[in-house]
């Protein structure tokens, strides 16, 4: 049958090794869904594809062995999860109107794990409302604190969770498990001067050891208004270049953030080649065509960062060139 492959990639449906066949993409932003979801994904792999469900490295599902002429009944058994999921849909049960910004993903986040500063699914959902759909080429991760559970340092934009600990000096009765803890499992940010915690704010990196730590209280997490994270930028894998994200913003908020990244959307519109396969191009590949300070300046237009944030420049990446 004739078909129009570029019609059915952006319908987020993948073109297989299988003549005739092809998988469905489902997105789940930030990896979270409730389980009865997973009942209709199982019924749209046994009635239209091979009866297996692929889970993905971006958290979402794939369902493959679906055949062409299906793809219209299977968009309208997608219609109750992209609902559930609030994903935004330009026609009711066409399925996913684009393809090209990946799945925005997340580790488990505070709702669960007592290291994360903050709920990375709330926030995840919150940045794939203000970018999808797109048919850009941009992949997003968050993770809860500088572990990095989520490897967020290997995509365009890595989210990693910070708090910037709030210190009640009533409550402390000098234990020292603080500075223990700091020291034996972060970046030794706080030293005890005169039997008193002293944080050094240039080195902490926002881990919460602290906090997880001191059995009085004393330290507690910034909240609210107060949330921060770190921003890296234009990691990747691939062919030519791999390399890690490195640090641009260091406690940044949400609303920066979410800014940032849609002002990139424009940078890629104005720069991108006009040859990309696809019509696609990873970010970093057309920050190291234009140069990083004509990306910073559409980046940082009309965003107003926290008065403590603090924004590296300039910024080198590494990693092997091939």
């Amino acid at each position: 049958m004739d078909l129009n492959t570029k019609k059915l990639k952006k319908n987020a449906f993948r073109v297989t090794k299988v003549r005739g066949k092809t998988a469905s993409r489902i997105r789940v932003p930030g990896g979270h869904l409730n389980a009865q979801l997973l009942s209709q994904i199982q019924a749209i792999a046994e009635t239209y594809g091979n009866g297996t469900v692929h889970i993905t490295s971006r958290q979402g599902f794939e369902v493959p062995g679906i055949e062409f002429k299906d793809m219209d009944k299977v968009n309208e058994l997608l219609q109750p999860i992209i609902e559930a999921l609030d994903i935004n849909q330009t026609v009711p049960n066409s399925g996913y109107p684009a393809a090209g910004t990946r799945n925005v993903t997340a580790c488990i986040g505070n709702r669960v794990c007592p290291y994360a500063c903050y709920d990375t699914s709330g926030f995840a959902k919150r940045i794939e409302k203000a970018i999808f759909p797109n048919d850009l080429h941009f992949k997003i991760a968050l993770t809860g604190c500088p572990n990095d559970c989520a490897k967020v340092r290997m995509h365009d934009f890595g989210i990693i969770g910070m708090t910037s600990p709030s210190f009640d000096p009533s409550r402390c009765v000098s234990c020292g498990a603080c500075e223990k803890y700091c020291r034996k499992k972060s970046v030794q940010a706080i030293e005890m001067i005169n039997e008193r915690p002293r944080r050094n704010e240039e080195k902490c990196i926002g881990c919460g050891e602290c906090v997880i730590n001191c059995p009085m209280r004393a330290w507690t997490r910034g909240e609210g208004e107060n949330k921060r994270y770190r921003l890296t930028l234009l990691g990747r894998t691939g062919k030519r270049n791999p390399r890690l994200g490195e640090d641009f913003i260091k406690w940044i908020d949400e609303e920066s953030i979410i800014k940032i990244i849609l002002n990139t959307y424009d940078y890629v519109k104005e720069y991108i080649a006009k040859d990309a396969p696809g019509g696609k191009e990873h970010v970093g590949y057309i920050v190291d065509r234009t140069g990083f300070e004509e990306f910073k300046k559409w980046a940082l237009k009309d965003v107003q960062l926290p008065s403590e944030a603090i924004v590296y420049d300039p910024i080198y990446w590494k990693g092997p060139k091939y």
